[in-house]
């Protein structure tokens, strides 16, 4: 693959301005966090001056320029520091490569996007293809393992949005089964025993309107497709999801979200969130719904 050299960005200034709110305003795809890394790590200057201040004041016709700035995300970027990385994945877009899909991967773009601060990336949990939301990656490989190791005490909470066909009967509830996969990879709950994975998954109903439900869920395991076995099993799949038994698909894509990540650094002991917006499309469909995080 050709190696990219970084890229610089400048910005020129148009009125007085503190540094910070002038880069919130102008630079796309960076949240607040992101552009504090970046100021802490000098690589943004003003006039070709570094600055690490975040209240610089800025005056008509200077210029601001974030040098070394690499690859693009093509998607929203929720946190960024010198450890951690933090995306908001688009469905249709795969965590890691698969035998059919090697380059176009959240794992290798994330990679392009740090490769100008000759940094890697190391993937610590994987969403599905076609599920959106926070995504975690680190950026060394002891942390990478710190969380993986201790994940029970580091992962906090995971929590998704589900448009389910239907809805469960029972306005709040818990699911727990055993879940075992076939050999063309389709997972079941069956009875306990070798090979057979104990799932837990607590939901809430947050809205139906249509013959749907807005379902929030929080994963007490990670499973393999647990939430979309256990709302099969409920007998309301989730929208769009075919292979567990949908048979309407209203946004064109399987309708789970990732939506909040709550973890422990493993090193700090910091407890730290990460919310990303439930897509607009969701919000159309439950225009009404109470807690929908958008």
């Amino acid at each position: 693959m050709k190696k990219m050299m970084p890229r610089e960005s400048d910005y020129l200034v148009t009125e007085e301005a503190e540094l910070l709110n002038f880069l919130l305003s102008e630079v796309r795809g960076k949240s607040r966090n992101n552009l504090k890394s970046l100021l802490a790590r000098n690589f943004v200057r003003v006039d070709g001056r570094p600055v690490t201040r975040f209240d610089e004041p800025l005056h008509p016709g200077q210029c601001v320029t974030l040098m070394g700035m690499g690859a693009a995300l093509p998607f929203p970027i929720l946190y960024e520091d010198e450890e951690l990385l933090v995306v908001d994945k688009p469905a249709g877009l795969l965590t890691i490569a698969s035998d059919r899909e090697k380059q176009k991967t959240a794992y290798r773009m994330a990679m392009d996007y740090l490769q100008s601060e000759h940094k890697r990336v190391f993937i610590v949990h994987r969403l599905d293809r076609d599920t959106s939301g926070v995504l975690l990656f680190a950026k060394n490989e002891d942390l990478k393992r710190a969380f993986q190791d201790r994940w029970a005490e580091n992962i906090l909470d995971r929590e998704y949005l589900a448009v389910v066909e239907g809805g469960p009967k029972a306005g709040r509830g818990t699911i727990r089964s055993f879940l075992r996969e076939t050999a063309t990879h389709l997972v079941y709950s069956g009875a306990p025993g070798p090979h057979a994975k104990r799932a837990i998954t607590h939901y809430r109903v947050l809205d139906q309107s249509r013959g749907r439900a807005l379902v929030e869920l929080h994963l007490g395991t990670g499973r393999k497709n647990q939430i979309r076995v256990h709302m099969k099993e409920l007998g309301c799949p989730v929208a769009g999801d075919r292979k567990y038994g949908a048979v309407t698909d209203p946004l064109g894509r399987l309708c789970l979200h990732a939506n909040r990540l709550v973890l422990r650094h493993p090193y700090t002991g910091k407890e730290l969130t990460f919310t990303a917006p439930a897509p607009e499309k969701f919000a159309r469909l439950f225009p009404k719904a109470p807690d929908l995080r958008i």
